[in-house]
């Protein structure tokens, strides 16, 4: 996807594919014209990593918007 970047940690490589013990191990970043606009690329994307047990937060970038808004 462009502008999204995947960082992963706690991970190995195994019979051709990914594993982990569990944890927070995938990071999703992106770009976009406005902040909302990169927010929403990162969710685009978290919706097509797809793994047993996968769970994502999405308050994160929610109390980010909301601090940004407080200062404005």
């Amino acid at each position: 996807m462009d502008g999204v970047e995947v960082f992963h940690g706690a991970t190995r490589a195994k019979d051709g594919g990914f594993v982990t013990s569990g944890g927070r191990v995938l990071a999703v970043t992106a770009i976009g014209d406005t902040f909302s606009q990169a927010i929403q690329r990162c969710y685009q994307a978290s919706d097509t990593i797809r793994f047993g047990g996968r769970h994502f937060r999405t308050d994160i970038a929610r109390d980010a918007v909301e601090a940004l808004s407080a200062k404005t």
